[in-house]
């Protein structure tokens, strides 16, 4: 049997007792308190990725808010013409109104353009969008001069104009309003161009009026009683002599008004003056002037009616207004007796005259095998 040896150790007095062990740290998630359940990497990653798709979506929220609030500002802008944009001028097309300017003289075009030379375009055009192309409603001596510029200049800057953007779904008697409100505040615009319009959108199947009385109080319902009164005896006189007038436009209020009361009173003096304005074709607005004075001047018929057994001569004021589309684009035509006339946005000067005798000969053809 073996002896167990014991050994006497000797603790000095002042020596600390040890400390008791520390329990083994905890892995905590990132953020949480001391007292929080331990979590693997795996579920760390899903909440990281769960709060980042609901911050995800919180963004996306606020961004489709901003850009339905963008679109509903952009649309009452755009009613407002407040939307300018730079558009081709091949783009614009200017067959949808009847314009109320004279469409081949325009002594001031000269001076607008000068003025879009220096300073540029200080009122933006006003156009509606219609496809791939603009209608324009508002600013047809402006695009003339743009279009004056680029053909003088060759110049790129010239090639497009700004535009306001007219919202699309306006009635037609809404953009004609908008055109005619402008060009009543000029102090050149004609009786007898406003009165010519309103008796094209008389005659426009499209529009709401059915005489010229309901046109001219549609159209120019921003003008005085007393102007509406002139515009409706210009438009009697424009149907009593009609196409057969070169410069309309020239024509004073007080001539008009009284040529009108006088033709009115004497048919036959009607077709005399016609008579004069078919055969002598001034070539000035003065020379006509002069031929419409005469008639004031020269004596009274003396028979103002219809022989006995005769019939009274086909008034001036028959005619036939109508829109037919091609495929090059639509065709605004007038019909009435002796002449029918036929605009569109095409340039006929470049189609070979040979295929123009073609065309026209065609068209008779058809026009007199419908009549038989």
């Amino acid at each position: 049997m073996s002896k167990r040896r014991v050994f006497d150790i000797d603790f000095p007095e002042d020596s600390p007792a040890p400390a008791p062990a520390e329990p083994p740290r905890q892995n905590t998630a990132e953020g949480s308190g001391s007292g929080a359940a331990r979590r693997g990497p795996m579920a760390t990653a899903i909440t990281e990725n769960a709060d980042a798709l609901r911050q995800r979506a919180e963004a996306e929220k606020t961004i489709r808010a901003e850009n339905d609030r963008l679109a509903h500002e952009f649309v009452r802008l755009k009613k407002l013409g407040l939307v300018v944009d730079r558009i081709p001028l091949e783009k614009i097309r200017t067959d949808k109104l009847v314009r109320d300017r004279s469409v081949s003289r325009d002594p001031e075009l000269d001076e607008l353009k000068d003025s879009i030379r220096s300073i540029g375009l200080s009122n933006p055009i006003r156009v509606e969008e219609d496809g791939d192309v603009y209608q324009l409603v508002q600013g047809f001596r402006r695009l003339s001069a743009y279009r004056a510029l680029l053909e003088e200049t060759g110049d790129d800057s010239f090639a497009a104009i700004p535009a306001g953007l007219v919202a699309k779904g306006e009635t037609l008697q809404g953009l004609y309003r908008r055109m005619v409100d402008e060009n009543l505040v000029r102090r050149d615009i004609s009786f007898a161009e406003m009165a010519q319009l309103a008796v094209s959108y008389a005659q426009d199947p499209e529009t709401e009026a059915d005489s010229i009385d309901e046109a001219v109080r549609l159209l120019y319902a921003s003008a005085g009683r007393q102007k509406r009164s002139y515009i409706r005896h210009f438009a009697d006189l424009l149907l009593m002599i009609g196409t057969e007038l070169t410069f309309p436009e020239a024509i004073p209020r007080a001539l008009g008004l009284d040529l009108k009361k006088r033709l009115a009173d004497d048919p036959k003096a009607q077709a005399q003056l016609q008579a004069q304005l078919r055969s002598l074709r001034p070539d000035t607005a003065e020379a006509e002037l002069v031929l419409l004075r005469g008639v004031l001047t020269s004596p009274t018929s003396e028979a103002s009616s219809s022989p006995a057994g005769g019939t009274a001569p086909k008034s001036a004021s028959a005619k036939t207004t109508l829109r037919c589309a091609v495929p090059a684009g639509t065709v605004r035509c007038q019909a009435r007796d002796g002449k029918i006339e036929m605009a569109m946005e095409r340039d006929f000067s470049a189609i070979d005259r040979r295929r123009l005798e073609e065309a026209i000969s065609a068209f008779f053809t058809t026009l007199d095998r419908g009549a038989e």
